[in-house]
């Protein structure tokens, strides 16, 4: 847990005060702004886009984990990066030339992740895993806020672990969906570096300062 870093999800704030959502991420010890792009197709809710991320970049010095759960990712890209992200991470499902996209990412200057649902196995993305920076497991289905935590996912996670340490890669390890007061410690004790938390940070339950004492 000592290097464990907190991503608090903005999918779960008030949208209509974004700014007192990201002031409460600092003060809580969040250390990444996790923010949620839905596109109504690649999962059946649209968030917020561009314009949006935009508008709070300047509220935040914290560094914007740009999670794109959007169909054909590499159409928008480049946007997201001129808008504000420093991370943009990406679906492997999402996408054909994933290989392509990574370097293009890292070509606009920001670091790239890749993402899978529950149902993809890791190794699905066994031969990228070198040139990513970070691999977000999904540990619920995309798309909704609030659900709970799939147990099958500490396996992923495990995974991503061994495979990182066998071969002495530098992927970070983040996971999304379902993080709570319960269960944050056995996720990062599976391996996980970063922790992705909305339903349960904003409401208070997960006091992250508290824990960390």
């Amino acid at each position: 847990m000592e290097n464990t870093l907190l991503a608090p999800s903005l999918l779960s704030a008030d949208f209509s005060d974004l700014a007192s959502a990201l002031k409460k991420i600092e003060d809580c010890g969040g250390s990444i702004v996790h923010v949620d792009v839905m596109d109504g197709h690649f999962v059946p809710q649209i968030s917020y886009g561009q314009p949006v991320i935009k508008s709070i970049r300047k509220l935040s010095d914290l560094p914007f984990d740009v999670h794109l759960m959007v169909e054909k990712p590499e159409l928008v890209v480049d946007s997201f990066a001129e808008s504000g992200a420093d991370w943009i991470t990406f679906h492997y499902e999402a996408c054909v030339h994933i290989d392509r996209l990574i370097h293009h990412v890292h070509d606009l200057g920001k670091k790239c992740g890749i993402s899978i649902v529950p149902s993809t196995p890791v190794s699905s993305i066994a031969q990228i895993l070198p040139l990513v920076d970070l691999v977000l497991v999904m540990s619920v289905n995309p798309g909704f806020g609030g659900q709970s935590f799939i147990p099958y996912s500490l396996e992923k996670i495990a995974e991503l672990k061994k495979i990182r340490d066998e071969k002495s890669l530098n992927f970070k390890i983040s996971v999304d969906g379902g993080i709570n007061e319960n269960n944050y410690a056995e996720v990062a004790a599976a391996g996980a570096d970063i922790l992705v938390s909305g339903s349960s940070f904003f409401s208070g339950k997960l006091k992250w300062n508290k824990d960390r004492a």
